[in-house]
């Protein structure tokens, strides 16, 4: 096909999370698609004929399609009804996600048909997933209930228990697909704050519909807390605080507060100001938890470690001052310290919104 019969083409309105020029076209829909986004589409050929864009054998009837349609056209059609709160994914979100943006979007028409939101805008959902044991690591069927009239999404032990095992209240809930870690590509990391504390629950679904639908009556949920809470914002203020993924993660070395035991491997989280640790990527508690603030407050990042620390088995240091003391970590290669402190930096950099000041007090008195 000509380049110019690409009239229309936006990255921003491919039909999916766009990674790459787009070489391929949906001959039924009349778009262009980017090499990531043709992969979706091959597992909806009921939907989705596919041609090479500098394919030599493009016929008339084809041709005439996609000029008259285009992605412009096509997202007016297929994403008329969007709720703000759904999540649009980006290409380097994981499958589960990307394939059903595009499966919602076309296959079932969602943003087109209101009432197809229902799972997910009702601001109540019932259902049970598989959700993996604080102690036994075995993940057995729990049902879930999300409602935001009590503020809570809830889980009970057994079918008929009255009281549910625990109550997430909306306002500090957060979601994020982990398939790599929880080994599932529906995994989903559910945290909310208990004593002030981050208590993790990894679960999951054998229907990638099921999980994402999950995810977004979750971002719905919080989404409309925020509206009560912040009747000002608009839409764009409010959407980035429904659900956030992790800045970083990965192994670290860390020493105890006298710097003088020896350094242990843990696995970190850092959660916008939190950096967390655990001795298991799954475990349910962190270990510790270590507040951020900003360089405004005297907190700094350097790399390396002070001369006269010992006990450590990997070489590249980094030594984070808070105003109240040093913590030492270190990293197995540089290209991980590097990182580590690039995501240390950018929340540094950050000024400190008054409602951080105080968790940062909080974090002070712990016992």
């Amino acid at each position: 096909m000509r380049h110019n019969c690409k009239q229309g083409y936006d990255p921003l309105l491919d039909s999916g999370p766009h990674d790459s020029e787009p070489d391929w076209v949906s001959c039924t829909l009349g778009v262009f698609l980017c090499q990531g986004c043709s992969l979706l589409h091959r597992s909806l050929p009921h939907i989705s004929r596919l041609k090479a864009a500098r394919d030599p054998s493009w016929d008339t009837a084809d041709v005439e399609l996609v000029t008259s349609v285009g992605n412009v056209a096509a997202k007016a059609k297929y994403e008329q009804s969007v709720p703000a709160f759904y999540y649009r994914p980006k290409h380097t979100d994981c499958r589960v996600l990307r394939e059903q943006w595009v499966r919602a979007k076309y296959e079932r028409q969602e943003f087109m048909y209101i009432e197809k939101q229902e799972p997910y805008s009702a601001g109540y959902r019932e259902g049970y997933l598989w959700k993996r044991g604080r102690d036994n690591g075995q993940f057995l069927s729990r049902k879930f209930i999300l409602s935001e009239r009590e503020g809570a999404l809830k889980y009970y032990n057994k079918q008929d228990a009255k009281d549910p095992k625990a109550v997430m209240k909306i306002e500090t809930l957060n979601a994020t697909f982990q398939p790599a870690k929880i080994g599932n590509p529906c995994g989903l990391q559910i945290t909310y704050l208990k004593d002030n504390s981050t208590r993790n629950i990894f679960v999951y679904h054998e229907d990638g519909k099921e999980m994402v639908d999950w995810f977004n009556a979750i971002r719905a949920a919080r989404f409309h807390y925020h509206q009560v809470a912040f009747p000002g914002a608009s839409d764009n203020d409010l959407i980035p605080k429904l659900t956030r993924n992790f800045m970083k993660e990965g192994y670290m070395e860390k020493t105890g507060p006298r710097h003088t035991e020896g350094f242990k491997k843990r696995w970190f989280t850092m959660d916008d100001r939190r950096l967390m640790y655990f001795k298991d990527p799954l475990d349910a508690y962190a270990r510790g938890e270590v507040f951020i603030g900003s360089k405004e407050n005297s907190y700094t990042v350097m790399p390396g470690l002070p001369p006269s620390t010992q006990g450590y088995h990997w070489q590249h240091g980094i030594t984070i001052v808070t105003p109240d003391r040093k913590f030492l970590f270190a990293c197995e290669t540089e290209a991980e310290q590097r990182d580590w402190i690039a995501a240390f930096q950018r929340v540094v950099n950050r000024p400190m919104h008054p409602q951080e000041y105080a968790v940062e007090a909080h974090f002070k008195h712990k016992p």
